[in-house]
């Protein structure tokens, strides 16, 4: 029989075994001004979005307050001369409200975008059906238009932010429709830790080489022809990348896009 190997204990010297206590408190003072350091960037940070968001919301006050003088004395001429201006100044008053009004929805817009990671905003359980609710209260009324939806869960978020990002994606899929009784389809599955939701509508698609491109910065498929800023899905972007979620599309051109975007399940981060 062969004999059991050996083990052999080797006591550890205490010089090796026990780090000095000058080096604990060197390493404790390290530690302590490195979080005072961080502490101090948090606070800059914060003082910084707060300037920014204030510098935001009175630069579109003011923004706003002209374009309603340029929209109310237009409106002003037109009615004051009213039946003494020829067809091209109708043309061009009409062409200054239509103006007016783009760069009101743009400002409202720029100030969504700007603002989203930058308010002190803490995620809560957030019930999306309450969600869809309020997002579609904000949609223009179509009697043609369907929107359906099947149970939805409760997640980590926040309301207010959400309810925009189902206003947006809800909103694209009706006017993108391409047909005259638009169909919207909003549905959420769980898989691992997070729920994906999805928004499908039946309209031309999207074509492959642009679905990253959609979500830039004032980028745009269509022209004048379909109204928008070319902020709403940048926006849905930086909300749902807020929450630690993604948010992706998938579409056949001529029979539909599907947007897609996760977030965390209530209770769970």
């Amino acid at each position: 029989m062969r004999a059991a190997p050996r083990v052999t204990c080797t006591e550890m010297d205490p010089s090796d075994r026990n780090v000095p206590e000058d080096e604990i408190e060197r390493l404790r003072q390290a530690l302590d001004a490195e979080t005072e350091r961080r502490l101090q960037v948090q606070k800059q940070l914060e003082r910084a979005n707060a300037d920014f968001e204030g510098f935001v919301s009175i630069a579109a006050h003011h923004l706003r307050e002209s374009l309603r003088d340029v929209a109310a004395n237009s409106q002003l001429i037109a009615e004051t001369h009213a039946g003494r201006l020829d067809t091209e100044a109708d043309l061009w008053l009409g062409r200054i409200r239509g103006g007016v009004a783009r760069m009101q929805s743009l400002l409202t817009d720029i100030v969504e975008y700007a603002v989203t990671d930058t308010s002190p905003r803490q995620p809560a359980r957030t019930d999306m059906e309450a969600v869809l609710r309020l997002a579609m209260e904000k949609q223009l009324n179509d009697e043609n238009a369907a929107v359906t939806h099947d149970p939805l869960p409760v997640v980590m978020g926040d309301s207010e932010i959400l309810t925009r990002v189902l206003k947006h994606l809800i909103g694209n899929a009706l006017k993108y429709g391409g047909t005259p009784h638009p169909r919207v389809h909003i549905s959420a599955r769980r898989e691992n830790l997070e729920w994906v939701f999805s928004v499908q509508d039946h309209g031309s698609g999207i074509d492959p080489a642009f679905r990253d491109r959609i979500f830039g910065v004032f980028k745009r498929l269509h022209g004048k022809e379909y109204p928008g800023t070319g902020l709403g899905l940048a926006f849905c972007k930086k909300a749902v990348e807020w929450h630690g979620g993604r948010i992706w599309v998938e579409s056949t051109p001529g029979e539909g896009s599907t947007f897609y975007f996760t977030l965390p399940p209530a209770g769970e981060t």
